[in-house]
């Protein structure tokens, strides 16, 4: 039994939850909308280009959380989800998740994405382990702040030896999947990295050491 890792945006959904939060927040008039929206996606392209500041990105997009009741934001989750999530769910990509859990595989999602979005989307996917980034609470009330390390570029490899460490599992066998560059340095401790749909720099690194590059979009 191996560990099969998901990298969850743009790797198992076919778009990046954290902007479509971001764009839901936008076009339902609960954030500034101007303001909020050109930050989204100035921070989205640092992403893209592997400069972006996790703390920075957290403060901003964990204010919201803040800044509502548990109430109001359960409930505009469950809109966001049905409205931006369900549609980007990929089928190719949940016949890989039941390929591996026919194979005995323990599943598990790392993602730089904060709990309050990834859990639910977690469990609509059928993996029962999740590593995010988590947004503190303190007597039932988010905070706006980040406790721990961000699971986010090398923050995944620390996060994931933490949970190896509270876990009877190994990386003996184990797979990982993710599009992205950032995930470089979690790709290189598994014994199989698979690049999704990468990006660019990722294909190219992909090509160069002979991983295995597949699609779940076609």
């Amino acid at each position: 039994m191996a560990l099969a890792i998901f990298d969850l945006d743009n790797t198992l959904l076919g778009g990046d939850s954290d902007y479509l939060w971001g764009e839901f927040l936008v076009e339902n008039n609960l954030v500034d909308a101007e303001s909020y929206q050109q930050s989204n996606q100035d921070f989205y392209d640092q992403y893209l280009a592997g400069t972006m500041d996790i703390f920075e990105f957290s403060a901003f997009q964990l204010k919201p959380l803040a800044d509502n009741t548990p109430a109001d934001l359960i409930r505009w989750r469950t809109q966001y989800l049905a409205e931006k999530i369900d549609p980007i769910i990929l089928p190719a990509a949940q016949k890989l998740i039941e390929h591996h859990r026919q194979c005995g595989d323990t599943l598990l999602i790392i993602t730089a994405t904060n709990n309050f979005i990834t859990t639910p989307i977690a469990k609509k996917l059928g993996i029962p382990h999740l590593i995010a980034t988590e947004a503190e609470m303190v007597d039932g009330l988010y905070t706006g702040h980040v406790t721990g390390t961000p699971s986010y570029q090398q923050g995944k490899v620390e996060r994931l030896q933490e949970w190896l460490g509270t876990q009877n599992q190994t990386l003996a066998g184990s797979y990982f999947y993710s599009d992205s560059h950032n995930d470089l340095p979690l790709l290189n401790m598994v014994e199989h990295p698979v690049a999704v749909d990468s990006d660019p720099k990722l294909f190219a690194i992909a090509q160069q050491q002979g991983w295995q590059t597949i699609s779940l979009r076609t």
